[in-house]
């Protein structure tokens, strides 16, 4: 066999086959098969492997993807839409968001403890947003089939149809494995519970309480398997939020149309109150909003002097952007303690997981650019100065009219040298006019690709906030300054509150607006009848003075 040619140190320079940071391994090309993935002696799946394969970006085969999917969803099929968790010495970790973050759930892993001895709730959006759901996903479901019993997931917003293909998940499962297998996963969903008591006190759910559940018995009522509906009890369960002002509110409104997500409701403090001592709970436990330290807890509850509301999000630097820490609940021993924890590097994937050739249209571009200016070049200089006092108007802010100017002027002497020599032609005035106007047009859009060349880096980081993957109006106008201007905050203390306020469209629920649902039962744009029923003894367990947090006890601290 003929050896390969020596490569120069100058052609090495620019070797595209070798990886620019040579300590980082190359990702398995060895995708797992079901012979691999599962252990003959137990019939469950092998986790260390499992977590060391996918840590290194390896994947599986399809076939042994669709098994742990699958089988992961037949053990979710069996639980209630309500699922009953006693905990009145034992420990369990509540986690909220994560988004497709999966090196950042290895670490969640790493600090609520091993899951072969601490029990684990999630409240749901494993999917979106991240660009490692399909990870998270199945090292999930291979712990939910160790952990049947010990190991819970709940649905969120993110675990459907119509959100996973508005955002990355359905073009994550397209790019790793394919359409059937994304089908599979929806399925999966579809078997998610929807909220879980924990030792009798804390309803635990993704979005929060719905106008149409009084009592915990109507969640049992509720058919979870399908597409969440725009609205109705399950989309409140899902989608519905506190008030802005929870606790401080100037209306006695039990419920208000959430205009954040476009569908679902705001709920008030009032209203959790009354759902908390309908129901004789303690305190919701929910996820759904990003949180600047993973955690909130809102207004004690007057009756227990517990807070009646916690929030807590589990995806440290949500979007690589936000700069918020994550957190997660431990009830210990009757005792509220958080424990937070920062992000985690991982791999990078470019936006909305595009190509590398879609990556590098503004490379070729800018050349076409080049290119389509020098065939224009038939304008003597003074033509082309009589347009110098409208240029700011046709080229625009952060243009600078003498570089292309200099630009074109090398290019025409260029071409003048290397074609031969051609007697004068008369353009008319008109035809004159056009062409200076296209050559200052292309100039304008030759400075644009320049941009998006250069200024790659934060245009990917820009785009990585938008569902759709496209950059704010007027971002390109005036290069890097107006980009860092859309980035701003990133680096400083009010970095949280700005990527909230720039990601706040993506909180909606995409496509057409819903319809507002109309008024539920029992009055819920008031307060809710006294006389609704409350739940019998006998449908759960009741909180008894051993177990109950008492008021004077129950701590919630951060470590």
């Amino acid at each position: 066999m003929n050896s390969l040619p020596a490569i120069s140190p100058a052609q090495w320079k620019n070797y595209t086959m070798d990886r620019v940071i040579k300590t980082l391994p190359m990702p398995p090309a060895y995708r797992l098969t079901v012979q691999d993935v599962y252990d003959p002696a137990t019939s469950r799946p092998r986790l260390p492997l499992l977590l060391e394969h996918m840590s290194r970006e390896g994947r599986l085969e399809e076939e042994a993807a669709v098994k742990v999917i699958q089988e992961g969803a037949a053990i979710l099929k069996k639980e209630p839409n309500i699922i009953e968790i006693t905990a009145p010495m034992a420990t369990i970790a509540v986690c909220g968001d994560v988004h497709g973050q999966f090196f950042d759930l290895i670490k969640l892993f790493e600090v609520g403890g091993n899951p072969d001895t601490q029990r684990y709730l999630f409240l749901g959006d494993y999917v979106d947003r991240g660009y490692f759901a399909v990870e998270c996903v199945l090292y999930l479901m291979a712990q939910k089939i160790h952990h049947p019993n010990t190991l819970y997931m709940l649905r969120g917003n993110h675990e459907c149809r119509h959100l996973t293909e508005h955002f990355t998940f359905k073009a994550e499962c397209s790019v790793k494995y394919s359409e059937h297998f994304y089908k599979v996963c929806m399925e999966a969903f579809d078997c998610l519970p929807l909220a879980a008591l924990l030792n009798g006190q804390f309803f635990c759910v993704h979005g929060g309480i719905s106008p149409e559940v009084q009592v915990l018995s109507d969640v049992l009522k509720i058919d979870r398997f399908r597409e969440p509906p725009a609205h109705g009890p399950l989309c409140d369960l899902i989608w519905a939020d506190p008030n802005t002002d929870f606790g401080n509110e100037k209306t006695n409104d039990f419920f208000t149309h959430n205009s954040t997500r476009g569908c679902s409701y705001y709920y008030t403090y009032p209203a959790v109150c009354d759902f908390l001592n309908r129901n004789n709970l303690l305190s919701v436990i929910r996820a759904h909003e990003v949180q600047d330290m993973g955690y909130k807890m809102y207004k004690e509850n007057k009756a227990t002097g517990f807070p009646a509301l916690i929030t807590v999000f589990s995806a440290p630097n949500y979007l690589d952007v936000y700069q918020n820490k994550a957190a997660i609940l431990k009830y210990e021993q009757g005792k509220m303690n958080i424990r937070q924890f920062k992000n985690q590097e991982h791999p990078y994937w470019l936006p909305n997981f595009m190509d590398v050739f879609v990556w590098s249209f503004p490379f070729v571009a800018e050349k076409v650019t080049d290119l389509l200016l020098a065939l224009l070049s038939v304008c003597s200089d003074e033509e082309l100065q009589e347009e110098a006092p409208r240029r700011a108007s046709v080229v625009g802010e952060g243009v600078s009219y003498n570089r292309v100017m200099n630009e074109y002027r090398t290019l025409k002497e260029r071409l003048q040298k290397e074609r031969p020599a051609r007697s004068p032609t008369r353009v008319p005035l008109e035809q004159r006019q056009m062409i200076r106007t296209k050559i200052l047009a292309v100039a304008r859009l030759m400075r644009f690709y320049e941009i998006l060349r250069v200024e790659e880096e934060y245009v990917s980081r820009l785009k990585g906030l938008t569902g759709t993957g496209s950059l704010p109006v007027g971002a390109l106008a005036g290069g890097r300054d107006t980009l860092l201007q859309a980035l701003n905050g990133v680096q400083g203390g009010k970095s949280f509150k700005q990527a909230k306020a720039l990601d706040r469209i993506n909180e909606r629920m995409p496509g057409p607006p819903p319809s507002k649902p109309t008024n539920p039962p029992n009055n819920a744009a008031g307060k809710m009848s006294a006389t609704a029923p409350v739940a019998p003894a006998e449908s759960r367990p009741k909180s008894s003075p051993s177990s109950a947090v008492h008021p004077g006890s129950a701590k919630a601290k951060a470590r």
